[in-house]
């Protein structure tokens, strides 16, 4: 892995946002709090906006047609930044040897994974948005 003082920064970076994000979803586990209300809702778009402003949110279409192993830390698009929250609570294992072996997840991965579904879907959501804005803001669009 080539290391340069801008990669640092941005891994650095992208670390910060990565542990955030980890501490607010278990502040809105441990408050029995939906990730989708105030004040995590707010706090979580404010990650997002850092990371995009980062150069951190690479586009979810080239993203998710990245081979796994050809991503890394420094891609927080929804498809990145889940990916790495499920390693980090181990759900990726859990989910593969459920269905494995047939079984379910028991209820704390089971909370962790629908916590996991909430941030995917807000991100997603912010990513289509944040992508089109220019689309559909262009001062010189004839009406």
């Amino acid at each position: 892995m080539n290391s340069s003082p801008v990669r640092d920064s941005r891994l650095a970076l992208a670390r910060d946002i990565l542990l955030g994000v980890i501490e607010l979803i278990e502040d809105a586990r441990r408050k029995t709090l939906p990730l989708e209300v105030e004040p995590h809702r707010s706090r979580l778009f404010e990650f997002f906006v850092t990371a995009d402003g980062g150069g951190l949110i690479v586009d979810d279409r080239e993203s998710s047609a990245q081979p796994e192993e050809a991503t890394d830390e420094l891609d927080l698009s929804a498809d990145g930044l889940c990916r790495q929250l499920a390693q980090h609570w181990g759900l990726d294992m859990a989910a593969r040897e459920s269905a494995a072996t047939q079984t379910r997840l028991d209820k704390e991965q089971l909370e962790l994974m629908r916590l996991l579904w909430s941030v995917m879907r807000m991100w997603m959501e912010w990513s289509y948005a944040w992508n089109r804005w220019e689309e559909f803001h262009d001062p010189d669009a004839v009406e």
